[in-house]
């Protein structure tokens, strides 16, 4: 395809299939210039020196886009919130995509731009980066441009989720030693409390880094997950170093279990022993623990609190 603008689709667990705008297919542009990004390092910028027309890239949206494509993901070689057409490209894919939803992965700091925030609320998914909230946290690990304030960020990121009506993620992709830490995620706790969240998404480093350092295992992944408020709709995305846990759970820790963090069928089966796994069986036989479906996934929740889960 010419210049890579369209990519996929890809059959994405978290999203369905998705089918990919890159809106800088030639070089990396990008405001962060995070430690663990898969594109070399580069000198971050505030906007783009290189763009495509948006007549470009609809003509290339149609020769590829079907019913069978579940979501249009605008992304970047960097920072898809940078394209200074953003607005103007939304308003051209609405008239042809259909049934199909759109979705832009950012990394927020846009959100300060009031145009740029009004352009994303014509989405019907948003998935927002927030990887720390301490201002050196934040800026050791997402290494901002110059002019971007993380303060300013998370306001309007809590702004823009009470506002939105469309179906918004919350991305956290921790770093060795960096944003593990039980002070940062503390921190982060109490941010997303204020966020109306379809779900939360928890990560790590899958693949080569820009500089040299570690993600964190699944068990890792989980105990912090276990650090968030239960009400928030955590969901631990990331399988890297994943060994089966093999625990037995009772009735009771089962159902204490999936009070304080609601998993999924991979979680479970990492997590929970084959004897476990039947006393589950019989759990959602009985009713007493019912599947809800959470932006694309599957979630296990006790039947008698659901109606206490923040699911938008």
């Amino acid at each position: 395809m010419e210049n890579n603008i369209i990519f996929g689709p890809i059959n994405s667990r978290r999203f369905g299939m998705s089918l990919g705008i890159d809106l800088s297919p030639s070089s990396k542009q990008c405001n962060f210039d995070c430690l663990y990004c898969e594109l070399a390092p580069m000198a971050t910028v505030s906007q783009q020196s290189q763009t495509i027309e948006v007549k470009k890239i609809i003509n290339e949206l149609k020769t590829h886009l079907n019913d069978k494509i579940d979501v249009i993901t605008l992304t970047a070689n960097g920072e898809p919130t940078l394209y200074p057409h953003l607005n103007e490209l939304i308003d051209a894919i609405d008239k042809i995509k259909n049934k199909t939803d759109t979705l832009i992965l950012t990394n927020s700091a846009n959100l300060v731009d009031e145009n740029v925030f009004n352009t994303l609320l014509k989405l019907d998914q948003v998935k927002l980066s927030l990887d720390a909230v301490s201002n050196d946290v934040f800026k050791k690990i997402d290494r901002p441009h110059s002019n971007i304030d993380i303060n300013d960020v998370i306001k309007q990121v809590i702004e823009f989720s009470n506002i939105y009506n469309g179906k918004l993620f919350i991305e956290i992709l921790f770093v060795h030693g960096l944003n593990d830490t039980k002070e940062e995620i503390e921190k982060l706790n109490n941010v997303l409390k204020r966020v109306d969240s379809t779900r939360v998404d928890l990560g790590t480093i899958d693949r080569p880094p820009a500089y040299p350092v570690v993600g964190i295992s699944y068990k890792e992944l989980y105990e912090a997950s276990l650090m968030f408020d239960n009400s928030l709709p955590i969901h631990i995305a990331s399988r890297v170093h994943a060994e089966p846990n093999n625990a037995h759970y009772s009735d009771d820790e089962i159902i204490n279990t999936l009070d304080k963090r609601p998993l999924t069928m991979d979680d479970i089966n990492l997590l929970f022993n084959d004897e476990s796994k039947k006393r589950l069986e019989m759990l959602l036989n009985a009713s007493k623990v019912i599947k809800k479906l959470v932006g694309n996934l599957e979630f296990l929740v006790p039947h008698n609190n659901l109606k206490r889960k923040r699911i938008k």
